[in-house]
């Protein structure tokens, strides 16, 4: 990890519906604390049905807020990294169908950052606002914070997505 590069604020989503869910979550976000930056908060674990297909396991939820020297594509390369080292042996392309996994980690925002390179990565994450277990664990920790396309808080769209 740098450390001479400014600190940006990013958040992330994590999931995971396979194998031992609460460890999993906890070790990714040791390995966020460890190798993408300063972890300044955590949305409690939330029990979600799975998003965008069928499957008799339900997810763990949770969103983080983290402090990081890395650029959108460092931290990109370091979550799936870290998906990798957890188990996750295939990130599902835009096209493609969701499945069981045992993590998955999204970055939800960057900064005010408005960032697309098309499927490799798009920030603010474009399914955020369609996903409720994401803003109610963002909300949860940052209710204030103003999504930067729908410049609106995110405890507003929490209320008008329940």
């Amino acid at each position: 990890m740098k450390k001479s590069a400014p600190l940006s604020l990013v958040y992330l989503s994590l999931g995971s519906n396979q194998g031992e869910r609460w460890e999993l979550l906890s070790l990714a976000i040791r390995k966020i604390r460890d190798e993408i930056g300063t972890i300044a908060s955590i949305a409690r674990y939330i029990e979600t049905e799975p998003w965008g297909f069928s499957s008799p396991h339900p997810f763990l939820n949770t969103a983080v807020a983290v402090y990081t020297p890395l650029s959108p594509n460092e931290l990109l390369s370091q979550t799936q990294s870290i998906e990798q080292a957890l188990g996750r042996r295939h990130k599902h392309l835009p096209h493609e169908a969701y499945q069981d996994r045992p993590i998955d980690i999204d970055i939800l925002l960057y900064n005010q950052e408005i960032i697309d390179q098309g499927d490799r990565l798009q920030i603010p994450h474009p399914q955020m606002l369609k996903r409720l277990f994401v803003l109610e664990s963002l909300a949860s920790i940052a209710p204030t914070l103003v999504h930067p396309l729908a410049q609106q808080p995110i405890a507003s769209l929490l209320s008008q997505a329940s």
